[in-house]
Protein backbone atom coordinates (compact mmCIF):
# COMPACT_ATOMS: atom_id res chain seq x y z
CA UNK A 1 0.00 0.00 0.00
CA UNK A 2 1.48 3.07 -0.94
CA UNK A 3 0.57 6.26 1.75
CA UNK A 4 0.45 9.87 0.91
CA UNK A 5 0.00 13.10 2.63
CA UNK A 6 -0.89 15.97 0.05
CA UNK A 7 -0.11 19.50 1.39
CA UNK A 8 -3.17 20.49 -1.09
CA UNK A 9 -6.30 19.42 -2.93
CA UNK A 10 -5.06 20.11 -6.16
CA UNK A 11 -1.46 17.43 -5.72
CA UNK A 12 -4.49 14.96 -3.67
CA UNK A 13 -6.66 14.98 -6.74
CA UNK A 14 -3.41 14.48 -8.89
CA UNK A 15 -2.15 11.25 -6.65
CA UNK A 16 -5.92 10.12 -6.83
CA UNK A 17 -5.92 10.28 -10.81
CA UNK A 18 -3.01 8.70 -11.32
CA UNK A 19 -3.44 6.26 -8.79
CA UNK A 20 -3.74 2.27 -9.81
CA UNK A 21 -5.58 0.06 -7.97
CA UNK A 22 -7.95 0.76 -4.91
CA UNK A 23 -7.76 4.48 -3.94
CA UNK A 24 -9.27 5.55 -0.70
CA UNK A 25 -8.96 9.57 0.98
CA UNK A 26 -8.50 9.12 4.77
CA UNK A 27 -9.81 12.03 7.13
CA UNK A 28 -11.22 10.11 9.90
CA UNK A 29 -11.03 7.17 9.01
CA UNK A 30 -13.75 5.47 10.85
CA UNK A 31 -15.11 3.19 7.62
CA UNK A 32 -11.80 3.26 5.77
CA UNK A 33 -9.75 2.25 8.35
CA UNK A 34 -12.19 -0.10 9.89
CA UNK A 35 -12.00 -2.04 6.51
CA UNK A 36 -8.39 -1.93 6.48
CA UNK A 37 -8.12 -3.86 9.79
CA UNK A 38 -10.70 -6.12 8.92
CA UNK A 39 -9.12 -6.70 5.81
CA UNK A 40 -12.24 -5.92 4.11
CA UNK A 41 -10.65 -4.01 1.82
CA UNK A 42 -7.19 -3.01 1.59
CA UNK A 43 -6.30 0.13 -0.75
CA UNK A 44 -3.30 0.36 -3.07
CA UNK A 45 -3.40 3.77 -2.67
CA UNK A 46 -4.24 6.10 0.86
CA UNK A 47 -4.20 9.64 0.90
CA UNK A 48 -4.21 11.50 4.04
CA UNK A 49 -5.72 14.67 3.27
CA UNK A 50 -5.32 16.30 7.09
CA UNK A 51 -2.45 17.88 6.58
CA UNK A 52 -4.21 20.57 3.85
CA UNK A 53 -4.71 23.78 4.89
CA UNK A 54 -8.33 24.46 6.17
CA UNK A 55 -9.32 21.25 6.03
CA UNK A 56 -10.70 21.25 10.01
CA UNK A 57 -12.20 25.02 9.73
CA UNK A 58 -15.27 25.94 10.10
CA UNK A 59 -15.95 29.69 8.51
CA UNK A 60 -18.71 32.30 8.34
CA UNK A 61 -18.69 33.94 5.03
CA UNK A 62 -19.12 38.13 4.86
CA UNK A 63 -23.11 36.61 3.20
CA UNK A 64 -23.57 34.47 6.31
CA UNK A 65 -22.80 31.24 4.68
CA UNK A 66 -20.81 28.67 5.84
CA UNK A 67 -17.84 27.07 4.80
CA UNK A 68 -16.82 23.37 6.35
CA UNK A 69 -14.10 21.88 5.75
CA UNK A 70 -13.45 18.34 4.22
CA UNK A 71 -11.89 16.83 7.80
CA UNK A 72 -14.38 18.48 10.43
CA UNK A 73 -15.98 16.18 12.63
CA UNK A 74 -18.86 15.49 14.14
CA UNK A 75 -17.55 16.66 17.61
CA UNK A 76 -16.38 20.24 16.19
CA UNK A 77 -19.57 21.05 14.68
CA UNK A 78 -21.79 20.14 17.86
CA UNK A 79 -19.63 22.95 19.66
CA UNK A 80 -19.67 25.31 17.17
CA UNK A 81 -22.98 27.50 18.62
CA UNK A 82 -23.24 29.98 15.69
CA UNK A 83 -23.40 27.35 12.96
CA UNK A 84 -25.49 24.63 15.44
CA UNK A 85 -27.91 28.24 15.91
CA UNK A 86 -28.28 28.61 11.89
CA UNK A 87 -28.33 25.06 10.92
CA UNK A 88 -29.93 23.06 14.24
CA UNK A 89 -30.89 20.09 11.92
CA UNK A 90 -27.89 19.23 10.21
CA UNK A 91 -25.64 19.53 12.89
CA UNK A 92 -28.21 16.85 14.90
CA UNK A 93 -27.85 14.91 12.39
CA UNK A 94 -24.02 14.50 12.21
CA UNK A 95 -24.60 14.44 15.97
CA UNK A 96 -26.51 10.94 15.60
CA UNK A 97 -23.30 9.29 14.03
CA UNK A 98 -21.75 6.91 15.89
CA UNK A 99 -20.83 7.38 19.66
CA UNK A 100 -18.75 9.85 21.83
CA UNK A 101 -15.37 8.51 19.90
CA UNK A 102 -16.61 8.35 16.65
CA UNK A 103 -17.72 12.13 16.62
CA UNK A 104 -14.15 12.82 17.72
CA UNK A 105 -12.90 11.66 13.62
CA UNK A 106 -16.68 10.91 11.63
CA UNK A 107 -16.78 13.45 9.31
CA UNK A 108 -19.54 15.20 6.85
CA UNK A 109 -17.38 14.68 3.69
CA UNK A 110 -17.07 11.05 4.78
CA UNK A 111 -20.63 10.64 5.64
CA UNK A 112 -21.66 11.73 1.92
CA UNK A 113 -18.92 10.17 0.13
CA UNK A 114 -19.45 6.82 1.45
CA UNK A 115 -22.39 7.02 -0.90
CA UNK A 116 -24.66 5.29 2.22
CA UNK A 117 -28.93 5.14 1.36
CA UNK A 118 -29.05 5.18 5.51
CA UNK A 119 -26.29 8.44 5.67
CA UNK A 120 -27.90 10.16 8.70
CA UNK A 121 -26.43 13.75 7.75
CA UNK A 122 -26.98 13.68 3.87
CA UNK A 123 -30.78 13.97 4.32
CA UNK A 124 -30.28 16.94 6.28
CA UNK A 125 -27.44 18.30 3.88
CA UNK A 126 -29.81 18.21 1.31
CA UNK A 127 -32.86 19.69 3.18
CA UNK A 128 -30.21 22.44 3.95
CA UNK A 129 -29.37 23.11 0.51
CA UNK A 130 -26.11 22.25 0.86
CA UNK A 131 -23.17 22.11 -1.92
CA UNK A 132 -19.92 20.55 -2.32
CA UNK A 133 -17.05 21.72 -3.26
CA UNK A 134 -15.36 19.30 -5.68
CA UNK A 135 -11.31 19.62 -6.63
CA UNK A 136 -10.28 18.05 -10.15
CA UNK A 137 -7.43 18.19 -12.25
CA UNK A 138 -9.16 21.15 -14.10
CA UNK A 139 -9.71 23.06 -10.68
CA UNK A 140 -13.15 22.79 -8.34
CA UNK A 141 -16.64 23.09 -8.76
CA UNK A 142 -19.51 23.50 -6.31
CA UNK A 143 -22.42 21.06 -7.09
CA UNK A 144 -25.51 20.50 -5.45
CA UNK A 145 -25.60 17.58 -2.20
CA UNK A 146 -28.31 15.98 -4.55
CA UNK A 147 -25.94 15.26 -7.36
CA UNK A 148 -23.43 13.09 -5.55
CA UNK A 149 -25.21 9.91 -4.22
CA UNK A 150 -25.36 7.61 -7.03
CA UNK A 151 -25.69 3.98 -5.62
CA UNK A 152 -25.43 1.95 -2.38
CA UNK A 153 -21.82 2.72 -1.83
CA UNK A 154 -21.13 4.69 -4.71
CA UNK A 155 -20.99 8.63 -6.18
CA UNK A 156 -21.13 10.51 -9.10
CA UNK A 157 -17.62 11.84 -8.29
CA UNK A 158 -14.84 10.83 -11.40
CA UNK A 159 -11.61 9.25 -10.74
CA UNK A 160 -9.35 12.10 -9.49
CA UNK A 161 -12.08 14.20 -7.84
CA UNK A 162 -11.81 14.99 -4.03
CA UNK A 163 -14.75 16.68 -2.35
CA UNK A 164 -12.80 19.78 -0.29
CA UNK A 165 -15.58 20.97 1.80
CA UNK A 166 -19.16 21.12 2.28
CA UNK A 167 -21.57 24.56 1.83
CA UNK A 168 -24.22 25.74 3.41
CA UNK A 169 -26.34 28.53 2.76
CA UNK A 170 -26.68 31.63 4.90
CA UNK A 171 -29.94 31.53 7.22
CA UNK A 172 -32.40 33.19 5.97
CA UNK A 173 -35.08 35.13 8.23
CA UNK A 174 -38.09 33.31 9.61
CA UNK A 175 -36.26 29.61 8.68
CA UNK A 176 -36.22 26.44 10.68
CA UNK A 177 -34.62 22.82 10.05
CA UNK A 178 -34.39 19.54 11.49
CA UNK A 179 -33.47 15.97 11.05
CA UNK A 180 -35.11 12.80 11.96
CA UNK A 181 -34.66 8.99 12.47
CA UNK A 182 -35.78 6.28 13.35
CA UNK A 183 -33.75 3.05 14.32
CA UNK A 184 -34.31 -0.39 15.84
CA UNK A 185 -32.19 0.74 19.30
CA UNK A 186 -32.00 3.68 21.10
CA UNK A 187 -28.62 4.66 19.48
CA UNK A 188 -25.51 4.12 17.54
CA UNK A 189 -27.83 2.35 14.87
CA UNK A 190 -28.59 2.80 11.42
CA UNK A 191 -30.90 4.57 10.01
CA UNK A 192 -34.64 2.30 9.42
CA UNK A 193 -36.00 5.77 7.81
CA UNK A 194 -34.19 9.06 7.92
CA UNK A 195 -35.79 12.39 7.11
CA UNK A 196 -34.52 15.98 6.66
CA UNK A 197 -37.04 19.04 5.92
CA UNK A 198 -36.10 22.95 5.80
CA UNK A 199 -38.54 25.70 5.59
CA UNK A 200 -39.07 29.33 5.76
CA UNK A 201 -42.50 31.54 6.82
CA UNK A 202 -43.85 34.52 5.21
CA UNK A 203 -47.10 35.53 6.98
CA UNK A 204 -47.10 32.21 8.77
CA UNK A 205 -47.27 30.35 6.02
CA UNK A 206 -44.74 28.51 4.32
CA UNK A 207 -43.08 30.08 1.31
CA UNK A 208 -39.87 28.05 0.59
CA UNK A 209 -39.34 24.24 1.36
CA UNK A 210 -37.01 21.71 0.84
CA UNK A 211 -37.84 17.61 2.13
CA UNK A 212 -35.40 14.38 1.90
CA UNK A 213 -35.63 11.45 2.61
CA UNK A 214 -32.78 8.71 3.60
CA UNK A 215 -33.25 4.77 3.68
CA UNK A 216 -36.44 4.48 1.64
CA UNK A 217 -34.61 4.38 -2.00
CA UNK A 218 -31.34 3.46 -3.30
CA UNK A 219 -29.97 6.58 -2.56
CA UNK A 220 -31.06 9.72 -0.16
CA UNK A 221 -32.90 11.40 -2.25
CA UNK A 222 -35.12 14.95 -2.64
CA UNK A 223 -38.58 14.75 -2.88
CA UNK A 224 -39.86 17.50 -4.57
CA UNK A 225 -43.74 16.57 -4.62
CA UNK A 226 -43.48 17.03 -0.21
CA UNK A 227 -42.32 20.83 -0.84
CA UNK A 228 -44.67 21.50 -3.06
CA UNK A 229 -47.29 19.64 -0.81
CA UNK A 230 -46.79 22.08 2.45
CA UNK A 231 -45.66 25.40 0.24
CA UNK A 232 -48.15 28.54 0.15
CA UNK A 233 -49.91 27.03 3.05
CA UNK A 234 -50.41 26.82 6.91
CA UNK A 235 -48.70 23.69 8.96
CA UNK A 236 -51.96 22.63 9.75
CA UNK A 237 -53.13 18.81 10.00
CA UNK A 238 -54.72 18.90 6.40
CA UNK A 239 -51.00 20.19 5.06
CA UNK A 240 -49.04 17.54 7.29
CA UNK A 241 -50.94 14.65 6.09
CA UNK A 242 -50.37 15.80 2.29
CA UNK A 243 -46.91 16.14 3.02
CA UNK A 244 -47.03 12.55 4.37
CA UNK A 245 -48.60 11.19 1.50
CA UNK A 246 -45.80 13.07 -0.72
CA UNK A 247 -43.33 11.20 1.35
CA UNK A 248 -44.53 7.93 1.11
CA UNK A 249 -45.44 7.97 -2.73
CA UNK A 250 -41.41 9.02 -2.63
CA UNK A 251 -40.21 5.49 -0.91
CA UNK A 252 -39.04 2.31 -2.61
CA UNK A 253 -37.57 0.97 0.12
CA UNK A 254 -36.50 -2.85 0.43
CA UNK A 255 -37.39 -5.27 3.20
CA UNK A 256 -34.66 -6.56 5.59
CA UNK A 257 -33.72 -7.35 9.28
CA UNK A 258 -34.24 -3.47 10.03
CA UNK A 259 -38.09 -3.51 8.57
CA UNK A 260 -40.68 -4.21 6.16
CA UNK A 261 -41.30 -2.45 2.65
CA UNK A 262 -44.70 -1.85 4.60
CA UNK A 263 -42.97 -0.06 7.55
CA UNK A 264 -40.56 1.66 6.16
CA UNK A 265 -42.85 3.31 4.14
CA UNK A 266 -45.02 4.14 6.79
CA UNK A 267 -42.55 5.40 8.89
CA UNK A 268 -41.16 7.62 6.28
CA UNK A 269 -44.53 9.51 6.24
CA UNK A 270 -44.38 10.20 9.94
CA UNK A 271 -40.88 11.21 10.10
CA UNK A 272 -42.24 14.00 7.61
CA UNK A 273 -44.56 15.19 9.56
CA UNK A 274 -42.70 15.55 13.00
CA UNK A 275 -39.74 16.88 11.62
CA UNK A 276 -41.81 19.05 9.56
CA UNK A 277 -43.68 20.26 12.79
CA UNK A 278 -40.40 20.58 14.76
CA UNK A 279 -38.80 23.00 11.41
CA UNK A 280 -41.79 25.09 11.37
CA UNK A 281 -41.56 25.74 15.32
CA UNK A 282 -38.09 26.61 15.12
CA UNK A 283 -39.22 29.27 11.98
CA UNK A 284 -41.30 30.77 14.11
CA UNK A 285 -38.91 31.37 17.00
Amino acid sequence: MHYYTPESFSEASKLSANAKGITRFLAGGTDVLVQLRSDIITPDVLIDIKRIPDVKKIKKNPDGSWFIGAAVCGAQLNEHAEIKSDWPGVVEAMDLIGSTQIQGRATLVGNLCNGSPAADSVPALMAAGATATVVNSSGSREICIEKIPHSPGKTTLSKGEVVSAINLPAHKPNSGDAYLRLIPRTEMDIAVVGCGISLTLKDDKISEARVSLGAVTPTVILVEDAAKAIIGKQLDEQTLEALAEAARKACNPITDRRGTIEYRTHIAGVLAKRAANIAYERARS
